[in-house]
């Protein structure tokens, strides 16, 4: 193990100030250039392959044009070029398959399960080799993340990059590659390949890994960045704590930039929140915008950034709405001041909210864990931001580090509480320079007490800092992932992002179990907050459905008499789950050739196995048959999940037909 951590301190050395793709190595535009000369090393059979239901050797894409992406799901760089990668396998879908190399930098990131999450949450559609032990890595000399290597069809490396801008890389070069091969002739293979993905295999929560959360005191509400919905949520808070309403949904849930009403707003997997005046300040993370929403005219609209990734680097000032972002992922607000947690820049920004001026507070925009006057100190991916109205306190991701910035001072500086280097990190309690994190994300300050509360995101726990002694401790979490509640050192949580302090009780989001907890700092008590009205969550997602849908469940073709009949549906549910009761199954049955009269309804049952009514008044065709079912965890209410089916049969009209068509369906 120690091994490989210096191998990759080395390798982050020769990555450090990457930030933008370098052509690619060895390739000139003439003559017969898109032939690789190396063969490229093929994959141990024991990796383990995730968004595919098999393994693959290199052999097996012969005729193909596959692209290696090698990457770390922490890495900021590596969520920037992921777009870029949708948008080649977009284009070349008949001649080019990426491949996704996973090679971790943090111990928690080498877990099959957790690389699983990251890929639900970044929706790749590419398979993805778990490189935990660096062989695939080693064997094409990877250098940084992300490292690209692209191989030709008769499995030769043709070349490879490092960084950035990977679109306007390789896009003029798989072109001109696919243009080469056609005019030889019988090379490339044009036949798709399906694959089998983890979406297609995951059950559907009520939220998609929740990212930040606010609070507003005075009316006991909560605000909940829902990124991978692409909303904001209000949630109501109930007397006791551990219930809530859901009140708004901001955000139409498509992907998007648009500002408008509720309804029209459009997000992009949204971070950070502020609640200040009526007003919440959004991180739209991969949007790089700053939002704000009005909560009195129920407006959004955006205050900074252009809607596409800055690639300028250093210290950089100018008009909030003609000056690029580069990855917000939190906000505060201090006044009339917005303090921004810059992830992709590695620096602390701040915006005037009169004059809509913003630039760089603190940073020099190199990666690393520096301390100094503000503008020469180096951060490292900022991801989340605190204040005591003194100092600024931000979680330093990629270092592991909690710090700090002096705040209305010219002269101020940064400086760390809790962590040393790029590579220090683990799981351990104690002073200073002794303590360990490990990719923290998330930080409060609570003034009761003068404590830092702090998402220890990859450790899955929640720690407790004093920021005057540096004394960091274990306040909540075993350190394993799962959703136990109960006293509060024991609990279980899976990578949590935000926290708020809301009458005496942190709230958190539980990214990666896409939960929203509560820990009761009076009792001690975790508990997992239950949502009491959660159709709203899903509101119009039954549709009468007009068109066919993904994923449809073919069932056999039936004869059937006409006049009165009945869809028998029999779900079995996952063990220890039962149907919600404040949330009740939803049909929407439809055909084509107006076979059979439309049904849309809401089912009083509170059992997986129920009746649907269906009058069958053509002769032939096809029917439709839409099924929303909510479950919840028996011993946890507030673990709920959802299912969106869609089953499709063909009727055909007989006098000796039945009228009964019985629907088995397994429920993960």
């Amino acid at each position: 193990m120690q091994k490989i951590f210096q191998k990759i301190f080395l390798i982050f050395l020769l990555f450090a100030g990457i930030t933008r793709a370098q052509k690619i190595n060895d390739i000139e535009d003439t003559g017969m250039n898109y032939y690789g000369n190396i063969t490229a090393p093929d994959f141990h059979k024991e990796l383990e392959w995730l968004n595919t239901d098999k393994q693959y050797s290199i052999k097996d894409f012969r005729g193909k044009l596959v692209l290696l992406d090698f990457w770390t799901y922490c890495c900021i760089n590596c969520i920037h070029i992921m777009p870029d990668l949708k948008k080649l396998e977009e284009k070349y879908k008949d001649e080019l398959v990426v491949i996704g190399v996973h090679s971790a930098k943090f111990l928690t990131e080498r877990g099959t399960e957790n690389i699983r999450q990251a890929i639900l949450r970044y929706e790749i559609n590419h398979p993805v080799i778990n490189d935990k032990d660096f062989d695939v890595w080693d064997s094409y000399t990877a250098k940084a993340w992300p490292t690209l290597v692209l191989v030709d069809p008769n499995g030769k490396i043709i070349g490879s990059s490092t960084g950035e801008g990977v679109f306007d890389t390789y896009d003029p070069v798989i072109s001109s590659a696919i243009a080469e091969y056609d005019k030889a002739g019988n090379i490339l293979d044009r036949r798709s390949i399906k694959f089998v993905l983890e979406k297609e295999k995951a059950p559907k929560s009520l939220l998609s890994f929740p990212g930040k959360i606010a609070a507003d005191a005075n009316l006991s509400r909560l605000f909940i960045t829902d990124s991978n919905n692409n909303r904001i949520l209000i949630l109501k808070i109930s007397s006791k704590g551990d219930e809530a309403v859901v009140e708004e949904v901001i955000g139409s849930g498509a992907e998007g930039n648009k500002d408008g009403s509720y309804s029209e707003a459009q997000f992009f997997r949204p971070q950070g929140i502020a609640f200040a005046d009526d007003k919440l300040y959004i991180a739209d993370t991969e949007n790089h915008l700053i939002r704000v929403v009005d909560l009195l005219s129920k407006e959004v609209k955006t205050i900074a950034g252009l809607g596409y990734q800055s690639k300028k680097s250093g210290i950089i000032s100018g008009t909030a709405m003609e000056t690029a972002l580069n990855s917000p992922w939190d906000v505060l607000v201090i006044e009339n001041d917005l303090y921004i947690a810059m992830a992709g820049r590695h620096q602390l920004w701040k915006m005037n909210l009169t004059d809509g001026t913003i630039g760089t507070y603190a940073g020099s925009g190199r990666e690393n864990i520096v301390d100094d006057v503000l503008l020469e100190s180096a951060l490292s991916q900022p991801s989340g931001i605190t204040t005591d109205g003194v100092k600024l306190y931000f979680a330093d991701s990629e270092v592991s580090a909690i710090r700090s910035a002096d705040l209305n001072n010219s002269k101020g500086e940064v400086k760390t509480i809790v962590g040393t280097g790029l590579f220090d990190f683990g799981d351990r309690d104690g002073i200073g320079d002794k303590a360990r994190l490990q990719h923290p994300l998330g930080v409060v300050y609570n003034p009761s007490d003068a404590l830092i509360y702090v998402a220890d995101t990859y450790n899955s726990k929640i720690k407790v800092i004093n920021p005057l002694t540096k004394e960091s401790r274990t306040y909540a979490g075993t350190g394993f992932t799962g959703t136990r509640d109960g006293i509060k050192d024991a609990a279980q949580f899976n990578e949590p992002n935000g926290l708020t302090i809301l009458n005496r009780k942190i709230y958190l989001t539980d990214t990666n179990n896409n939960l929203i907890r509560l820990i009761d700092m009076t009792t001690g008590e975790v508990k997992t907050l239950k949502i009491t009205n959660p159709e709203k969550l899903t509101a119009g997602m039954i549709t009468s459905r007009q068109k066919k849908q993904e994923n449809v469940i073919t069932l056999s073709p039936v004869e059937l008499k006409q006049g009165d009949g009945l869809l028998k549906f029999n779900f079995k549910l996952p063990e220890g789950y039962h149907i919600n009761p404040e949330a009740l199954p939803q049909v929407a049955v439809n055909s084509d050739g107006n076979i059979i009269e439309p049904v849309e309804l809401e089912l009083n049952t509170k059992s997986p196995v129920f009746e649907v009514p269906v009058k069958l008044t053509g002769n032939s065709g096809k029917v439709f048959i839409e099924v929303l079912v909510y479950y919840c965890d028996t011993e946890n209410a507030g673990i709920c999940k959802y299912r969106d089916l869609y089953f499709e049969f063909s009727v055909t009209n007989s006098i000796s037909g039945g009228n009964v068509v019985k629907i088995d369906h397994v429920l993960m």
